[in-house]
């Protein structure tokens, strides 16, 4: 197996009001360089769904430019096309290879490594995408990470089916979507935008803390 270089950088808690952007674009040391110069804190980068982590998913590399630049790091795992039908099963596989493939870019224990849910087939059972919750969350935090959950357009679930699920981090997506009771949102994406300075396609996010105190975890220079 190929030494994977430890990622710079020590898990901290998100301060509330930092501007950052996910996006599903390879980051270069110069790009990340201009963002952290024009205001932006923090950069969410993807997963694969399969074991290794391909173009143009996140590498070690890219992560070590985007920590030396001086943005937070955290990662997201792809989600199946829209129209996916999830199971118990589909969660335990996804959120193991989203933990192997953090563990593979150098990512450490103890930040948010988040599971895109969206898209799911209209005809799906609640208690199915529960099932699936509840099995990529396991598979995730067994590996030592913290899952977090991006709450994108039809989940099939209701805000009180979300809130029940164990996530204890939410990321509200762009999309029209339900406040989840009780603890609300810890990040949040605005609309997908083009950044004029590096030409990459972006969706700027920003930190909040939750009604229950809670702030996302991450990977900080």
């Amino acid at each position: 197996m190929q030494d994977i270089q430890v990622l710079p950088g020590t898990v901290q808690t998100a301060a509330p009001g930092l501007l950052g952007f996910d996006l599903n674009t390879p980051v270069s040391f110069a790009q990340a360089q201009q963002f952290k110069t024009n205001g932006y804190d923090f950069c969410v980068r993807y997963l694969s769904r399969n074991i290794g982590q391909v173009a143009p998913n996140l590498t070690n590399a890219e992560a070590i430019d985007i920590l030396n630049a001086g943005l937070a790091l955290t990662a997201v795992q792809h989600v199946s096309n829209p129209g996916w039908a999830p199971t118990a099963d589909l969660g335990t596989t996804y959120g193991a290879n989203a933990a192997l493939n953090a563990a593979s870019v150098g990512l450490p224990g103890g930040i948010n490594i988040w599971c895109d849910l969206e898209g799911v087939a209209s005809n799906t059972p609640s208690a199915t995408v529960i099932q699936y919750c509840h099995a990529w969350y396991t598979a995730v935090f067994n590996a030592g990470y913290i899952p977090g959950l991006y709450v994108g357009y039809n989940t099939c679930l209701t805000a009180t089916q979300l809130y029940d699920l164990p996530f204890q981090h939410y990321w509200r997506s762009n999309s029209k979507v339900p406040d989840i009771p009780t603890r609300g949102y810890q990040l949040v994406q605005n609309s997908q935008t083009v950044d004029n300075t590096t030409g990459l396609q972006i969706d700027p996010d920003k930190t909040q803390n939750d009604n229950l105190g809670g702030a996302v975890l991450w990977l900080s220079a």
